[in-house]
């Protein structure tokens, strides 16, 4: 006797994409805080248990959706590993030595979506503040009232770095060593992080 259909997609190589699909669209949606995995398996039509099978957390099914060839927070891990003296260096030399090894044409991939399309933007964005930002925000201990402020400033100087480096690849700075690089880039990170900001960092 034939068995009736639950509704729900059973075990398959489709499982995986239609998880990856809903969730990447609940993301975008609601945000990573606001979307769950039992939502994100009711949309894509699975067992929320299939989920967790596939993904691990919520935190592995993010860096899933955006195709990032490596976990944000071992990266992360690496830079607070010293304290917040020296984040600055650590976060600049681990930036450039992951962007310029093969990894780092992944990650270019994911920016040239982002900015080409407003739904990839939503969710980069939403996976920079949260899987990047708070973390590194929160690891350092940054001072909450400023904490923000300073993790955008960081963001902006990291974007730019991967804009023009690698992206538009301007000369001199897509050819300068790669210690170069961090030599020029590492101050600004670390005022940035734990640097005088000025009225900015007052709101005044």
């Amino acid at each position: 006797m034939k068995r009736s259909r639950t509704g729900r997609r059973p075990g398959n190589p489709d499982t995986r994409e239609a998880i990856l699909a809903a969730a990447r669209q609940l993301f975008a949606e609601k945000g990573f805080d606001a979307a769950t995995m039992r939502a994100i398996a009711a949309a894509a039509e699975v067992d929320p248990a299939l989920v967790h099978h596939y993904f691990g957390t919520k935190e592995q099914l993010f860096v899933a959706t955006m195709q990032f060839p490596m976990d944000p927070r071992e990266l992360i891990d690496q830079v607070v590993a010293g304290g917040k003296d020296d984040a600055g260096v650590r976060l600049a030399r681990l930036f450039v030595t992951v962007w310029d090894s093969p990894v780092g044409t992944v990650g270019v991939s994911v920016v040239r979506s982002a900015m080409t399309n407003e739904w990839s933007m939503r969710l980069f964005r939403e996976f920079v503040t949260t899987q990047i930002l708070r973390r590194v925000q929160a690891e350092l201990k940054l001072d909450p009232a400023q904490a923000p402020l300073r993790a955008s400033l960081v963001a902006s100087q990291i974007g730019g770095l991967v804009l023009m480096r690698y992206i538009v690849k301007l000369e001199p700075l897509a050819s300068l060593p790669a210690e170069q690089v961090v030599a020029a880039v590492a101050p600004n990170l670390q005022r940035y992080l734990t640097g005088d900001l000025g009225s900015a960092a007052s709101g005044s």
